[in-house]
């Protein structure tokens, strides 16, 4: 067997009325005037403001896109830099929390971002030069809080790039379901099946790593025994609690990688304009079942975990419970720009690790089905 290396290094404070400890972590990093960085939709709510007061001294920074671009990330460390910021506490979703990790990056890395691309092995040149970063997530989908990679669209490709190096992770992670109580529906059920589809492509990637192995279908469970009662009682805690801990480990499993889901599901978001974790919720039944034939005995581990017949069914139900309409067509998308988003998804690092291996015209016809 090849020698494996593994990490699970993230400080997390986790639970409801978590967020109360902002206040002494922001001191305990050394930070005085810390730069939020958000959006702007989050940042006219109450709860936002409630973040806000506990850090009375900081600047806010709330230009990031709901897919962070590359300019989002330039203007956010100019803004930094010219608040003579000493730290970055991100606040939001997937979009605020990975465009804080790039700021962070920019603020003391010089190179344009696309140098750190993590599939042109950027990684290596990314060092521990970095402002401090605490990371509070207000949904709970992509998991991005704790995780070591961040993905913006870089201007010139206009291809979502992922960046990674362990030097991105928070320190800390403050976790509060109760941030998310609020979530109008879309929000909480596409983020919900952004943070299932992370688990169950974890599972079912390439590579040996039993530690995400046991957290991806453990997670995915959270996922189906709580995402459908969230959607009927949002204030229910213990839900929301379950969600935003299966988020969490939906992102520390994709360190071991994640499959042709998130490949056709980039380019959606960043050509189209899609949610990501829609885009997913869309084309995962479909990826489900051109990787049956190579992954059966593991769809079968999902299906006994979910104590379902199917998995492939339950995920198709899972969608229409929450109220996500099952084709691409539904969201706007141009039969036409199939071809288009085929070049873009197979650029994508993402399906490196699927299970079987895609062709351009594999992730095509994948387009084409879910469409």
């Amino acid at each position: 067997m090849d020698i494996s290396n593994f990490s699970f290094p993230t400080r997390i404070i986790f639970g409801v009325g978590s967020i109360e400890k902002l206040t002494a972590e922001a001191a305990a990093s050394g930070m005085a005037r810390p730069l939020i960085v958000t959006d702007r939709g989050l940042v006219s709510t109450a709860v936002f403001q409630r973040i806000a007061a506990l850090l009375p001294g900081a600047a806010v920074f709330s230009g990031v896109a709901p897919n962070p671009t590359e300019k989002n990330v330039l203007d956010g460390a100019e803004f930094y830099l010219e608040h003579d910021c000493d730290g970055i506490v991100g606040v939001g979703g997937g979009s605020a929390l990975d465009a804080a990790k790039a700021i962070r990056l920019k603020v003391t890395h010089p190179l344009p971002l696309a140098e750190y691309d993590d599939v042109l092995d950027g990684w290596k040149k990314i060092t521990s030069d970095l402002p401090p970063f605490i990371a509070v997530a207000t949904t709970s989908g992509t998991g991005s809080e704790v995780g070591r990679s961040t993905v913006i669209t870089i201007e010139k490709t206009n291809r979502k790039t992922v960046i990674f190096s362990p030097h991105l992770i928070a320190s800390p992670v403050i976790n509060d379901p109760a941030l998310t109580a609020d979530l109008p529906p879309h929000v909480t059920a596409g983020t919900g099946m952004d943070a299932f589809t992370h688990n169950v492509e974890a599972y079912l990637a390439n590579g040996y790593h039993p530690l995400c192995d046991a957290i991806a279908i453990a997670g995915a469970t959270l996922v189906v025994h709580n995402l459908p009662q969230v959607m009927i009682d949002p204030h229910d805690m213990g839900s929301r609690t379950n969600m935003m801990m299966a988020s969490m480990m939906g992102a520390i499993a994709f360190q071991k990688g994640l499959g042709a889901a998130h490949s056709l599901a980039h380019p959606l978001s960043s050509e189209c304009g899609m949610h990501h974790g829609t885009a997913n919720a869309v084309v995962l039944p479909w990826v489900l079942e051109f990787n049956h034939i190579v992954v059966s005995e593991r769809l079968n581990d999902l299906a006994r975990a979910f104590a379902v017949s199917d998995v492939i069914d339950h995920v198709r139900q899972l969608n229409e419970s929450c109220g996500i309409k099952p084709r691409l067509r539904d969201y706007g998308i141009m039969e036409e720009v199939l071809a288009m988003l085929a070049g873009k998804a197979i650029l994508d690092g993402c399906h490196q690790s699927n299970p079987r291996p895609c062709t351009r015209e594999d992730l095509l016809e994948l387009y084409r089905k879910s469409w």
